[in-house]
């Protein structure tokens, strides 16, 4: 083994050895160092999963949803609008949509009601999302009423229930047929909520979506990746929030580590008066100190990284679920894909590893260029 590489072995050696004699006062720091970690690293880990849990589930969103808009609100859109559509070159292909909001006074949750393009529900029959089944404990073959637009309850049949993969956008979603849907809210044939289109080349989208306004200013196109940019803000929002909260615990952190990292015990200055005076150079000195910071903070790194990991994927992030997930009456369940972002670990490294590494320095520097003497006395 290289020379250099020994001296390294010798020296973390002594540095565990060292450690281990005061580690009541190492214990605790860890503890903190490691729970700071951990509750760092769960956020980042949580927030970054939603994200990619969102734009997952909206990869088969349409390209542009195109809303009409009376007096600066979100009005219904006639059929004409659907044919002045179809002269605009690019746009494969167009599809009316029924969807609207229904509140359930005897859970307080608001239900999406939706007419599926890509199934045929019967009249009288529903498919409900995973949340509304827990919510309200209905299951294949159980009926639902409603109270409609005229106040007439209507009674419906559920025929299935939605899977979990889909949960984070479909927990409170009711699929039902348009019939149904025409007469629960009241609204004429030749009206829909919306507009769905497909472009044939992802790279005229915008292009599409100014032509559409022209052809069309009563309308508001609303593309894909706006929605997933939104998406994205609210779980940037809500971390916000999260790391707010944590500030104090971070800065009492910061304050303790480094009154640690930077005080020297009287016990320490005699150890290193006493390294130096049997023939340990400055250097040997400083490097001693700078693995036991390391070691340490890199301890405390793995360990609050891998719990945080723990915690997030297989424990569903139970500390922070109800703030990134939203205030909700339904909360979705659904697994996390396991995902790890490589800018973000870094960053949590730098700022949790680095800072406490490079304050053992300066202290250690200043008692090991003062004679032994000096220091053991």
């Amino acid at each position: 083994m290289p020379t250099w590489l020994l001296r390294q072995k010798y020296l973390i050696d002594f540095t565990l050895s060292s450690l281990l004699r005061r580690r009541a006062k190492n214990l605790g720091l860890l503890l903190v160092y490691t729970l700071i970690v951990f509750v760092l690293g769960s956020v980042m880990l949580f927030t970054h999963a939603l994200r990619q849990e969102a734009a997952a589930v909206l990869e088969g969103a349409p390209e542009i949803v195109l809303q009409r808009l009376v007096a600066g609100r979100h009005d219904l859109l006639p059929a004409s609008h659907l044919e002045r559509i179809g002269s605009v070159r690019g746009v494969q292909k167009k599809e009316g949509r029924l969807w609207g909001y229904f509140y359930d006074p005897a859970t307080r949750a608001n239900y999406t009601l939706m007419v599926p393009h890509d199934r045929t529900i019967a009249g009288g029959e529903v498919v409900i999302g995973a949340g509304i089944a827990r919510t309200r404990g209905l299951a294949r073959g159980d009926f639902y009423t409603l109270r409609g637009q005229d106040g007439q309850p209507q009674t419906l049949r559920v025929a299935d229930v939605l899977g979990s993969g889909s949960e984070l956008v479909s927990s409170d979603l009711m699929l039902v047929s348009e019939d149904f849907f025409r007469r629960f809210f009241g609204i004429a044939p030749g009206l829909y909520t919306d507009v769905a289109l497909t472009v044939r080349n992802p790279n005229e989208v915008r292009k599409i979506a100014e032509k559409l306004t022209l052809l069309l200013p009563d309308t508001r196109p609303i593309l894909r990746e706006e929605i997933l940019r939104t998406y994205d803000a609210v779980f940037a929002w809500r971390e916000g929030i999260v790391y707010v909260l944590l500030v104090g615990a971070v800065l009492a952190f910061v304050v303790f580590a480094w009154d640690k990292a930077s005080g020297l015990s009287a016990e320490e200055r005699r150890e290193i008066g006493i390294l130096k005076a049997i023939g340990w150079e400055t250097g040997d000195v400083i490097r001693m100190k700078f693995w036991e910071g390391a070691l340490v903070s890199l301890t405390a790194f793995l360990v609050g990284y891998l719990a945080a990991y723990v915690h997030v994927y297989y424990s569903d992030a139970a500390l922070f679920e109800p703030v990134l997930k939203g205030w909700a009456v339904l909360y979705p369940r659904f697994q996390l894909l396991p995902t790890i972002d490589g800018l973000q670990v870094a960053t949590l490294f730098f700022f949790t590893v680095f800072p406490y590494t490079v304050a053992t320095i300066v202290p250690i520097w200043r008692a090991a260029i003062t004679d032994p003497d000096a220091v053991m006395r």
